[in-house]
């Protein structure tokens, strides 16, 4: 019997048959995991509300939306979802505490997601203009803040 064997916030998990192919990513980290910081909405890759970072070994980070993302996909991962990059317990990341700052987060549906891209970004490309920036949180959406405020947060640290 083959396992997918995948990491979540530095945890091993394995699944089997026991986990039917058809299980999202998203589905398995909020159902089974208990990790409800990564948020659904629309289950199409069209809002970024579900976004979490990944990486494979030796590798860059990147932003997938796992609710589009098999849970049978994820072999060899390593998975952080925004418990991770910072919570009430442990600290909040700047990310977190610039984004409030700034007034980016009204209900607050939508920022792990925004969190999770700038996360991955931030990682994955030190010398950032803000139009790099731009072009590349174009997935996600917020619907009560506005961009503007997500932006200029985003902005100081490009």
């Amino acid at each position: 019997m083959d396992r997918v064997t995948f990491k979540v916030n530095g945890v091993e998990y394995s699944v089997g048959c026991e986990v039917s192919s058809n299980v999202m990513l998203l589905d398995y980290i909020r159902g089974w995991l208990e990790l409800k910081g990564t948020k659904y909405m629309c289950r199409q890759a069209g809002c970024g509300a579900c976004v979490v970072s990944v990486r494979k070994q030796g590798a860059l980070p990147y932003s997938i939306n796992s609710c589009m993302t098999p849970i049978t996909a994820c072999h060899g991962l390593d998975i952080t979802t925004i418990e991770e990059v910072g919570n009430r317990r442990k600290g909040y990341h700047p990310l977190q505490t610039t984004l409030a700052k700034y007034n980016g987060s009204q209900c607050g549906y939508c920022s792990p997601g925004w969190i999770m891209a700038m996360y991955s970004l931030l990682q994955n490309q030190k010398d950032m203009t803000m139009l790099d920036l731009e072009q590349s949180l174009a997935s996600n959406i917020c619907r009560c803040t506005g961009y503007r405020s997500i932006l200029d947060a985003f902005k100081t640290f490009a």
